[in-house]
């Protein structure tokens, strides 16, 4: 299904992801873990194509993504999509709006100068906003929502893609742990209902664990773990994170683990 062969992402002199290797053969949640600068980002970046690689290849059910240009690198992007640690809306727009914007590659130059979306499309992103547990959201103002609630105004957005793949870039090192444990648990639940593949850059240990079907480790722009959650052992965090890591960046989240979900999501709401 996803073939990464040799990735390589180089910056001068300076290398960011070095050869790496992933195969997924059907959909799954996979976390990336690592301290800041292992080159996490980056390789969610190449798989996104919105940063070329210097060496290797991407491929997605026999399609080369790496040789994609133009259009059809558009069309890849939407097929691939991207969520931000930063949410990356539009704040002084609507809800319902920033949603459709979702929608945007395959919307005219015309219907898009003009901000004219058909019926289908609101209907199908109140809906998405409902499963999020948010559709009362989507006549406000994007920047009068929590942290929270605009990520997952970012995750409808992505829907709206239909995407086979989703990449989320830290989604949740910036809420708290009610939140983000809200977030954490839509990704999955999507992952679960629609067969989607995500793949997530994530802060902690205990996230990765709780959520994961599938974990990789990186280090120095190298793959240095890849394996299921029960593998993640002390020992190999330590491989991960390096033999001195006092784990603050890898910090066992245990206000997560002990929040009940239904009161989470209640608190949220």
């Amino acid at each position: 299904m996803l073939t990464i062969d040799e990735l390589t992402k180089r910056f001068g002199d300076k290398t960011a992801v070095d050869r790496a290797n992933i195969t997924v053969a059907k959909p799954a949640m996979i976390g990336i873990i690592g301290r800041s600068g292992a080159g996490k980002s980056t390789l969610l970046r190449m798989l996104n194509r919105l940063s070329d690689p210097t060496t290797g290849n991407i491929v997605f059910d026999g399609e080369d993504v790496t040789s994609l240009r133009g259009a059809a690198k558009r069309d890849w992007q939407s097929r691939c999509a991207m969520i931000f640690q930063q949410f990356n809306l539009v704040p002084r727009m609507d809800v319902v709006s920033n949603v459709l914007h979702g929608t945007l590659n395959k919307r005219s130059t015309f219907a898009t100068m003009f901000n004219l979306y058909p019926k289908s499309d609101i209907h199908k992103a109140i809906e998405i906003l409902d499963r999020l547990g948010i559709a009362e959201q989507a006549p406000k103002r994007a920047e009068a929502l929590s942290g929270g609630q605009q990520q997952r105004v970012a995750i409808a957005r992505a829907l709206m893609q239909d995407p086979k793949i989703i990449l989320a870039d830290e989604p949740i090192a910036s809420l708290d742990p009610m939140n983000a444990q809200v977030v954490m648990q839509s990704l999955r639940t999507i992952h679960e209902e629609d067969g989607r593949m995500v793949i997530a850059n994530l802060h902690t240990l205990d996230t990765a664990r709780r959520y994961c079907d599938r974990v990789i480790g990186m280090r120095d722009g190298r793959i240095v773990f890849d394996g299921t959650p029960a593998q993640l052992t002390t020992g190999v965090a330590r491989d991960i994170y390096g033999a001195g890591a006092d784990f603050s960046e890898a910090a066992t989240s245990t206000e997560i683990e002990t929040l009940d979900r239904s009161n989470a999501a209640k608190a949220i709401a």
